[in-house]
C-alpha cells in the first residue's frame, strides 16, 4: 500500500519559536515544561518561549497533525510526540535554512 505524502510548503517558513519547538520533540515526547526547558537550552537561552506562545503552537501543531498527545491516564501532564508529518516538515525548515545559509 502507497501512501500518499503530504504536502509541507503551507507550513514553510516556520517562525524560529515553532521550529524550535518540533526540535525539542525530535528525539521524543516531552510536556510543556520539557520543551521550554530543551528550547532555552538548545540555543543557549536565545530563544525562551513563553507559555501562552508554546501552548498556542501545540494547539495549532495538534491541529495540524504534526504532533500527538500522548497523554497517559495516570498523569496530568501532556506529553505530546511529533508525528511522521511533523518530522518531514522540520526536516523541510532545516533544509530550507541550509539553503539560506548556504546562499550568504
Amino acid at each position: 500500500m502507497t501512501s500518499i505524502k503530504r504536502d509541507v510548503s503551507p507550513f514553510l517558513p516556520m517562525t524560529p519559536a515553532a521550529f524550535h519547538v518540533l526540535l525539542a520533540l525530535a528525539d521524543g515526547p516531552k510536556h510543556g515544561y520539557l520543551i521550554l526547558k530543551d528550547v532555552e537550552e538548545r540555543t543557549a537561552g536565545d530563544v525562551r518561549l513563553s507559555t501562552g506562545t508554546l501552548y498556542g503552537l501545540i494547539k495549532r501543531f495538534l491541529d495540524d497533525e504534526l504532533i500527538i498527545e500522548t497523554r497517559p491516564h495516570h498523569d496530568r501532564r501532556r506529553p505530546y510526540k511529533l508525528t511522521a508529518f511533523g518530522r518531514d516538515v522540520a526536516e523541510a525548515e532545516a533544509e530550507r535554512l541550509e539553503k539560506l545559509v548556504h546562499a550568504a
